[in-house]
Order: structure tokens, then sequence, then C-alpha cells
């Protein structure tokens, strides 16, 4: 095929739109809660694709905007990219890791991977508003029988996360702040939760208290920032953790202006949340349906493809069930037994992702979100605002709260240091059959040049 010969100005109207397209494609992946090395993998593939050199191409990620430079030495340009309707969606992140390796192999041309990426962009969530306002009580409801609440009370706590989960997207509707809609929906549960203590309905009428807000719990910002750390994306990760500690904050913050709006007794909730057993009482497949339940909900939350519903769900059986047994019947404790949990699904999704076809995270993070530990949180939480001068306040309170750091960032680690290890193995496989698949192209004769 012979080389069709573009004036300077046609051909830089022509990169220009190819950085425009590298650019939209970063966007989708930064505003979906891709992991930055994942963003700046796919950006790379499509700008193999695009016909635009490696080495002379310059990808900067930052979590609210993208930069994209390409330098010969004669000519440089640069174009920016605002990221800032930020909402997981699995399902976009595992389309455009397709769409980048699909533009290779099936001879797309820049305009039909325009079509391909506006589609992707276009595609509606797979669960309508309301169903997913579902997932998210039913999922809290998973966390408060975990936390050993009876049948009733998971029901009292799915509705005060139903009605809590709406008062958010109806305050974001409104356009409210961000952090402030997290706070306000906290707060909304929580008094419907004390409420319904009162009810006479459960025999474990506070537990409710402690999931109808976990809805909010932000557990993909939180892997991520462990991800970029040790992927040495220290500035994103910075700010990934940032993001995450606001969410925490905004939550309790909720929770705290609850207790103060209802004047509960401090002593009687604290006595109460202090005498929950962490000790399973109930069959581990009771504990296994909670989970699998939470683990649903979440994933319905992060808009994971119906098809895998129940594989995200055999994922939170495993690393409840894995913890309890490493926690309780080998007396390991409950940070070792989390992070054994989520290194066991962790290590599983290596090879899974390659059965389903979808991203690592897509499978482990609603699958470990189960773990997560409500009731040192809470704990913690009440121990700091209840504080009257009694000795040994600060101690319990700084005791609960580092447990429930070190389990989360356990959870994390178990994540994302099996997929990090698994990546960096593979990279050299992946980048020969790269390489290979962009050579046969140029042997078709479709290789877009720059």
């Amino acid at each position: 095929m012979d080389k069709i010969v573009l004036s300077e100005q046609e051909e830089c109207i022509l990169v220009r739109k190819k950085l425009d397209l590298l650019l939209r494609t970063g966007e989708l992946l930064v505003e979906s809660g891709a992991d930055t090395n994942r963003i700046v993998r796919n950006m790379n593939r499509v700008a193999a694709f695009l016909g635009l050199p490696e080495d002379k191409l310059h990808i900067d990620v930052s979590y609210t905007m993208l930069m994209v430079n390409l330098s010969d030495g004669t000519h440089s340009y640069s174009k920016f990219q605002k990221c800032e309707n930020h909402a997981i969606n699995m399902t976009t992140i595992t389309d455009i890791s397709k769409l980048s390796w699909a533009a290779i192999m099936k001879d797309y041309t820049v305009e039909r991977y325009e079509e391909e990426l506006d589609k992707v962009k276009g595609r509606k969530r797979n669960y309508v508003p309301s169903l997913v306002a579902v997932g998210a009580a039913f999922a809290c409801g998973g966390f408060c029988k975990l936390f050993g609440c009876d049948w009733m009370a998971f029901l009292l706590a799915s509705v005060c996360a139903f009605v809590g989960f709406k008062t958010r997207a109806y305050c974001m509707k409104f356009g409210i702040n961000h952090y402030m809609c997290m706070a306000i929906a906290a707060c909304v549960a929580t008094c419907l939760a004390y409420v319904t203590s009162f009810a006479g309905l459960s025999s474990t009428p506070y537990h409710p208290l402690l999931a109808c807000a976990l809805f909010i719990v932000p557990g993909v910002p939180l892997i991520n920032f462990v991800d970029d750390m040790m992927d040495n994306y220290i500035q994103v990760g910075i700010v990934r953790a940032v993001n995450t500690a606001l969410i925490v904050c905004s939550m309790a913050f909720g929770i705290v202006i609850a207790m103060r709006l209802l004047a509960v007794e401090d002593v009687v909730i604290d006595r109460k949340f202090s005498e929950l057993s962490m000790v399973p009482h109930d069959p581990y497949w009771v504990y296994a349906l909670a989970a699998a339940i939470a683990a649903m909900g979440f994933s319905m939350i992060f808009n994971v493809q119906r098809r895998l519903l129940w594989v995200v769900a055999l994922g939170g059986v495993l690393s409840v069930c894995t913890r309890n047994f490493i926690n309780f019947e080998l007396g390991l404790g409950p940070v070792f037994g989390s992070f054994m949990g989520a290194l066991v699904v962790s290590l599983i999704a290596v090879k899974a992702v390659h059965w389903f076809h979808v991203p690592n995270h897509v499978l482990t993070i609603p699958s470990v979100i189960p773990m997560i530990p409500g009731v040192l949180m809470y704990r913690a939480l009440f121990a700091l605002i209840n504080m009257h001068g009694v000795v040994g306040e600060v101690t319990t309170a700084v005791a609960n709260g580092i447990n429930a750091s070190l389990i989360i960032l356990c959870i994390s680690l178990g994540v994302a240091v099996p997929n990090i290890f698994a990546r960096r193995y593979i990279a050299k496989d992946r980048r020969k059959f790269l390489e290979e698949e962009l050579c046969k192209r140029r042997e078709r004769g479709n290789f877009i040049e720059w």
C-alpha cells in the first residue's frame, strides 16, 4: 500500500486528532476508577495502534488531569484533558482494555476507533439506579449479618441503607458537594437505624447502626492508592489516599452529627458496641451467604458485568471464610486472616482474569470488601467522640483505630501484591505479543504511520 503524503497542516491536524483520542481513552479510565499502571498501559497500547512512537510520546497522569506530549526534535504537540466526573465503572475499564487490543488485531481505522470509543462512553450502566440502590442496601445488610446480627436486623439495615443511598443520589442530583452528599447520606441512614432500634423487632437492634452507611466505604480508591504507591506513582497515590481519607471523614462526620442530633446516650451506645462479639457464632454457611450478598451488592455499585456476579459472590465467600478460619480456627488474628483472605482471592484472580477476560480488580475488589472491619471502625469512632476524661479512653480508641487500619491496609496489600508481581512477570510476554500483532498489521498494510 502506497503511503499517502500529507501536507504539514494536514499532518498537524491528524496528530492532534490522534492525541485527542488518546486523551479521551485515558479520561474514561481515570474517571472509571482504573489504577494508574493500567491507565498508562492502555494508553501506550492505543498509542501503538495510532502509530505514535513510544520513544517520542510522554504521558502524565494525575487524578484530575491528563497530559500527553509528542515530540521528535522538530515538532512538539501537547494536549491536556480534565478528568472531573469520577464514578467507578468496571465495565468501562474492561471495554477499554478489549477495545485497545481489538483495534490492533482487527485493523481498525482511526475513524472506526473513534466510533467504538464513543459507544463505550455512551453505553448505559448495567443496572438501573433503583436496582443499584437495592444492591447497595443488601450489601449493607450482608455486612450487618457478618457483624453477628439476626435476620430481622439484616432487613432493617438494608432498609436504612436504601434510604441513605437514595438520599445521596438526590443530593448529587442537586449539585451538592460530593463529600457533603456522603455525610448527609450517612447521617440520614444512621438516624433511621437508631429509630428502628426502638421497634423491638430484632434481638440485635444496634447492629444496623454499624452497617447502614457502609455503602460509602471507599474500597476502590483505597486499593488503587496502594497499587499506585507500590508502582511508584507517588503523586497520584497520595491524591487517592487523601480522597479516601476525605470519604471516610465524611461518613464519620455524618454519623457523629446523627448521634448528636438524636441526643443518643453515649455511654449506652458505647457499651453496646464494645460488647459486640468478634467471634463467629453462626455456621460458616451463614457467613458465606452474607459475604456473597455483600460482594454482589458492591459489584452492582461498581457496575460489574451481570455475568460476573456469581464469580464475585464466590470470591466474597472465599475471602471471608478464609479470614474466619485463619483468625478463629488457627488463632492467628484478624490482621493476618484478612491479609490471607485477600491474598487467596487475588492469587486465584491472577489466573481467573484469563478465563473471564476482565481486569484483575473487577474480580478482586468487590470480593474483599466484605472483610472491612466495621465493628472496630465504629468502636474507634465512638471512643473518640465520647471521651469524658476517663483513664484508658485514648488507649481504647487508638487500639481499635490501629487494628482497623492495619486490617484495611492488609486487605489492600493482599489484593495488590499478587497483581503487581503477576503483571511484571507477564509484561515481557505481553510486550512481545503486542509487537507481533503490530508486525502483522504492517504486513497487512494497515499500520497507521505517524
